[in-house]
């Protein structure tokens, strides 16, 4: 019985790569928190007040929010184009508004900043929907959730490169000079992996869900065969393809393409306010505020600059192990369990860092400090395991074919809502209350464990064209038969009690 199966070879291979565009996407967040501190950007900038930070963050979530929204770029790309040629779009506009932040200079240099920075968020509104998009369309329905974990494992990884990047150029300060571009050329390195995924996605299968959606019928079969060769029989691959033709023309026939029907359709408005609500939980618990403010975070307790920017590597570094922990348990553990152990860990992370910080105020004490560092970095591990990847997991399955794009983009705007609001909450909080802002975002992670168990039906196994199923049964329409106990289509070398 083989275990290492050329399927399974093709799927890790795909979504690893496809996880490289998530890379650009974290590495654009992890290297604007070295940014924000750097001298050479502070100098350039002028005087950044706290608000005037909190813009050059938030901005970023406006061109996702308009980008991504979710009505003008991403989701009329990913359908139209599909979803390679979406990310390649993204991919090339993160290039481009890239530039513009590495060439912002002279008077109009916040405002050049400012430009790039939306311009950017256009670009990784699209990507951070197409990545999980295909690696969810692509997967089988037993593995799904491992696969599109790997779009947060890429995510974590450019998060980790950017807060290294941003570390190794504070050495780069010998002249004027060099504390003038060091922080321009850390900005530039992002183009490297820009051009790695922008060539290599042509070259890849496009997602036989997609493929059915626009009629290319002998297309997607040649897909899904390769997807699915050596780990399922080739009956089990025409039935899956049946299936997915079925439940295509099904939600064709009642005129679900359009965006309007998830909200005029009651089935489909159940999962957008679902999905869109734990996109916007997913910032809302302070992610936001992490992810860009660390090395601020860090100053506050006293760290010098330089060592503020390792500690955040390391924390990033971290993480990538626990995301990768995360993948080898949402497919066991389900993604409800792993959201609500993720909360319960960040709340605990938060409430005792305020609490320190109320206790031994001003740095008065090291042993504090240092417990609040490593409960940043318990809080930081509880995202990594919770709603960092499982908020994209769940999105991106529970929407049908011919709405998948529209549903997953239209809830990722809740998380763009939220980072809007944290990023300019968070930075502005610390400055005036201090570590009381920690209970707000306490707050925040414990309200969302009873809302996660009470309202997120579980998915995990389930095959995508077996969401109405769910749903359905979730908002307790009459005279639907569904089994509690309906088991994934496993490859054909794994056995059932294996899966118990």
């Amino acid at each position: 019985m083989a275990l290492v199966t050329k399927a399974g070879i093709r799927l890790h291979l795909l979504c690893i790569f496809f996880a490289v565009g998530s890379f650009v996407w974290g590495y654009n967040v992890g290297i604007l928190s070295s940014v924000l501190v750097h001298p050479g950007f502070v100098k350039t900038m002028g005087h950044l007040t706290p608000s005037r930070k909190g813009v050059i963050t938030a901005i970023y979530y406006l061109g996702t929010w308009y980008g991504l929204s979710y009505i003008f770029v991403s989701h009329p790309a990913s359908d139209l184009f599909g979803r390679r040629y979406a990310a390649l779009i993204g991919i090339f506009t993160v290039a481009v508004g890239s530039a513009f932040e590495c060439g912002a200079t002279g008077s109009g240099a916040y405002a050049m900043m400012i430009v790039g920075r939306i311009i950017s968020g256009v670009g990784v509104g699209m990507l951070s929907t197409s990545v999980p998009l295909y690696q969810s369309e692509v997967a089988p329905a037993g593995k799904r959730g491992k696969y599109v974990v790997l779009n947060h494992v890429g995510f974590v990884a450019g998060l980790a490169a950017g807060f290294w990047v941003g570390y190794a150029v504070t050495f780069w300060d010998a002249t004027e000079h060099d504390v003038y571009i060091s922080w321009r050329v850390s900005l530039a390195v992002i183009l490297i992996p820009c051009f790695i995924f922008g060539v290599g996605l042509p070259f890849l299968p496009e997602t036989p869900r997609w493929l059915i959606e626009h009629g290319h019928y002998d297309a997607a079969h040649k897909s899904l065969h390769w997807l699915r060769e050596g780990s399922f029989t080739d009956a089990e691959v025409d039935a899956e393809l049946t299936h997915i033709r079925d439940n295509v023309e099904a939600h064709r026939a009642s005129g679900e393409a359009s965006w309007l029907s998830l909200f005029r359709d009651r089935n489909l408005f159940e999962r957008l306010w679902r999905a869109s609500l734990l996109q916007f939980m997913a910032q809302m618990c302070g992610a936001t505020a992490m992810k860009y403010y660390l090395p601020t975070l860090f100053a506050k307790l006293g760290l010098p600059t330089r060592v503020t920017l390792m500690a955040g590597g390391i924390e990033s570094t971290l993480k990538i192990g626990m995301t990768v922990i995360e993948m080898l348990l949402i497919d066991r553990l389900g993604r409800r369990v792993t959201l609500t152990a993720g909360c319960v860990a960040m709340g605990f992370g938060m409430l005792i860092n305020g609490v320190l910080g109320q206790v031994y105020p001003d740095n008065t004490n090291s042993a504090a400090d240092v417990a609040c560092i490593v409960f940043i970095f318990i809080y930081a591990l509880g995202y990594s395991m919770g709603f960092g990847p499982a908020a994209w997991v769940y999105g991106s399955e529970i929407f049908p074919t011919s709405v998948r794009a529209r549903g997953l983009n239209f809830s990722a705007s809740g998380g763009a809502i939220g980072s809007i609001v944290v990023a300019q909450v968070w930075p502005v909080g610390i400055d005036t209350i201090g570590s009381k802002i920690y209970f707000f975002f306490m707050a925040v992670n414990f309200v969302c464990i009873p809302i996660i168990i009470f309202f997120y039906p579980e998915t995990k196994g389930r095959p995508l064209e077996d969401m109405d199923l769910l749903f359905n049964k979730n908002i307790g329409r009459a005279g639907e038969d569904v089994d509690e106990h309906c088991e994934p289509v496993l490859p054909k070398n794994v056995s059932r009690q294996s899966q118990s």
